[in-house]
């Protein structure tokens, strides 16, 4: 046992001795480098050194543990939802994920040994600790998809106004995509670069409707595949584009009214639960307490 919680303690050494090495000496590619001096909005791929140190140290261990295609392309699409668009996000995802589960376990095992815990004490800690590193990064990138997709719904409403002025104004679809999404640099990030993608897919060549879809596939709201629906009808049909924003605004605003009122309703009834365990248990303290105590002082005689 001590034999494998050495082994263990110096690869973990190792692969941090490793991963500061490579943070150290990677350089950012070449090509990357000049797209983002020229526009920040084609640099497609995230190729930071920790991007790139997570991306060699999962090569490796990828090929140990593979993965489905079918899961593969799920994590893929997750983590696109949670705003990683490399190609090797997935793949980096996985390194963390493996070296966790394995990394955890030899801390907590290397401090049992050092507390001069029984045996017992070392696998449960190391299961607990295999469990914590194989759910964490998946509550992290769930986390994070979740604060993602609220502030990208929290901008439409403000993008949807500034179309319908664009539009209005007489500017084309393609025109107020991109108006929409300049206006919206410094206020709503995360919608500026998904409108600036929808303006990049265009500009190359795809079509107006594969381009508003894949919107909704790297964002995964329901309010911005209604959106992108409603476009997608509009500029079919040839009806006003201008009408059509201006009317799915007002029922966005509506159904954001619902849905706050819903989350007000449920405020009530998830108040109870902290009232009951913390305040009524107070209540009645200070409503017996002078009883209990001319009790004890009348039995105490």
């Amino acid at each position: 046992m001590l034999i494998f919680i050495v082994v263990l303690t110096f690869g973990c050494l190792a692969l941090t001795v490793m991963s500061v090495y490579w943070l150290l000496t990677s350089t950012a590619n070449v090509v990357t480098a000049r797209l983002e001096s020229t526009d920040p909005s084609l640099a497609l791929i995230e190729n930071s050194p920790l991007s790139t140190m997570t991306t060699r140290a999962a090569e490796p261990l990828n090929r140990m543990v593979p993965i489905s295609a079918v899961e593969a392309a799920k994590l893929q699409k997750q983590l696109l939802h949670a705003g990683y668009r490399s190609p090797d996000a997935a793949m980096a995802f996985r390194a963390i994920q493996l070296l966790l589960i394995v990394a955890l376990p030899s801390v907590v095992a290397t401090a049992c040994f050092i507390l001069n815990r029984p045996l017992n004490s070392f696998l449960i800690w190391g299961v607990l600790g295999a469990a914590i590193g194989f759910y964490l990064p998946r509550f992290v990138l769930r986390s994070k998809i979740a604060r993602r997709q609220q502030r990208i719904s929290w901008a439409l409403a403000d993008a949807l106004d500034l179309m319908v002025i664009a539009v209005e104004a007489g500017l084309g679809l393609n025109a107020a995509l991109n108006r929409v999404g300049e206006e919206l640099k410094g206020v709503h990030p995360d919608m500026h670069y998904e409108l600036e993608m929808v303006n990049l897919e265009i500009r190359v060549g795809r079509s107006r409707e594969e381009a508003l879809r894949n919107l909704t596939e790297r964002t995964g709201v329901d309010d911005i595949r209604s959106f992108v629906a409603l476009l997608i009808q509009a500029d079919r049909f040839g009806s006003s584009i201008g009408k059509a924003v201006r009317v799915f605004a007002d029922s966005l605003r509506t159904k954001r009214r619902q849905r706050a009122e819903q989350a007000s309703a449920k405020a009530a009834l998830k108040l109870l639960i902290p009232l009951t365990i913390f305040l009524f248990p107070v209540i009645v303290a200070m409503i017996l307490a002078p009883a209990a105590l001319n009790l004890i002082d009348l039995f105490s005689k």
